[in-house]
């Protein structure tokens, strides 16, 4: 399963295709000479230059993250995602590329409903050591969605964007004709009973629209599903759910610990949409 999604990245150099090389130290390849060692814990940082901008998230953002998804809070939508990339993904020689991977949850969820080969994308190494780890056989790599990708024209069946940047122009690029690109994001009202405590923002109306807006050019919307899933948190659920995300790279220890003490449990409804795309005769 590597060695096949190996075969579909390129050198962030050179764009030349690599070789998966174990002697014994794992190592990715290419033809001009280039080469990038896996971490110990298996992933590949292919991050060159400056690497990224962007501020990855933290050991402790992703240790909330992985608590949080364990515990089976958001299972439904794995289970939906899994299935809908599953189905696009039946053709001998499929390929899933997982934009924004984190810890791996909702890519190992798609895997075990279609066991095909796998690249996993984001900046943060503690999240990638997390990843690759759960989705051994996969391509686990540090890199910046915003920036080229590493991946061959044509080279993958369906992209899975969960919560995470989107970057149209190459998620066109690295799609075969017709290949599909599922997109999750909250929905107005996503936990809006705890959003304040959280210190989350809330989802503005809209949010749909703007998505296929920005993606107009290189994708046309073929399906769209709303999906809610009621929920009873813990002080301890309030507190990882308020570091994993975005609002954690601001949020200071002693909220934390506030929301941590809390006493009984909290109701609230995590509202997501999964939009799917094609890209294909209608893609420019």
């Amino acid at each position: 399963m590597l060695s096949n999604a190996v075969a579909a990245l390129r050198c962030p150099v050179c764009e030349g295709p690599f070789q998966l090389v174990e002697d014994p130290q794992r190592r990715l390849v290419c033809g001009s000479g280039h080469v990038f060692d896996a971490a110990k814990q298996g992933y590949f940082n292919l991050l060159t230059g400056k690497g990224t901008v962007f501020e990855a998230d933290s050991a402790g953002m992703v240790g909330a993250r992985q608590r949080f998804l364990d515990s089976g809070h958001y299972a439904a939508l794995a289970d939906r995602v899994a299935g809908l990339a599953a189905a696009s993904l039946q053709r001998p020689g499929a390929l899933v590329l997982d934009a924004g991977t984190g810890t791996g949850h909702y890519l190992h969820r798609v895997l075990e409903e279609a066991p095909v080969p796998a690249i996993g994308l984001d900046i943060s190494k503690f999240a990638l050591r997390r990843a690759a780890r759960l989705n051994g056989h996969a391509a686990n790599l540090v890199w910046d969605i915003w920036r080229p990708l590493p991946v061959a024209d044509n080279a993958v069946d369906v992209v899975i964007v969960v919560f995470a940047p989107r970057n149209p122009a190459e998620f066109a690029r690295v799609l075969r004709p017709g290949g599909t690109l599922i997109v999750v994001t909250p929905q107005p009202g996503h936990l809006a009973e705890i959003a304040a405590r959280t210190g989350m923002l809330g989802i503005e109306e809209g949010k749909a629209a703007r998505l296929a807006e920005s993606l107009e050019g290189y994708f046309h919307a073929t399906s769209g599903f709303d999906l809610d899933v009621p929920l009873l948190l813990t002080g301890s659920e309030l507190a990882d759910i308020a570091y994993m995300g975005p609002a954690g790279h601001h949020i200071k220890p002693e909220e934390l610990a506030l929301l941590a003490d809390a006493d009984g449990t909290v109701a609230t409804t995590a509202k997501f949409r999964i939009s799917l795309f094609t890209v294909g005769a209608s893609a420019s």
